[in-house]
């Protein structure tokens, strides 16, 4: 399932509203009544709240136009960029 569902949030989400998601959905599946779903919940925020993964998962999702849009619609212009190569030099960090 895909991280941003399981949070409930948007791929464009800043850290604090995925780290809110996060304790919400903590608070809802605390870990000794949920294990499984407890797991689920920690592994998207993982995925999420780190940039350069969230990059990653949104280059192999099978939608990954979308995400990728509306990523770069909050970057500054000079930071916009198109293309797989593009994408790469960033995921290396240059």
């Amino acid at each position: 399932m895909d991280p941003s569902t399981i949070l409930e949030v948007s791929w464009d989400a800043s850290e604090e509203e995925i780290r809110a998601a996060y304790l919400r959905k903590v608070k809802e599946h605390p870990p000794e009544r949920s294990p499984e779903e407890f797991e689920r919940i920690r592994d998207a925020y993982e995925m999420l709240r780190d940039p350069r993964n969230r990059m990653r998962h949104m280059l192999r999702s099978s939608d990954a136009d979308a995400p990728l849009a509306s990523f770069a619609d909050g970057l500054k212009p000079e930071r916009r960029f198109t293309g797989p190569r593009a994408w790469l030099e960033v995921l290396k960090g240059k």
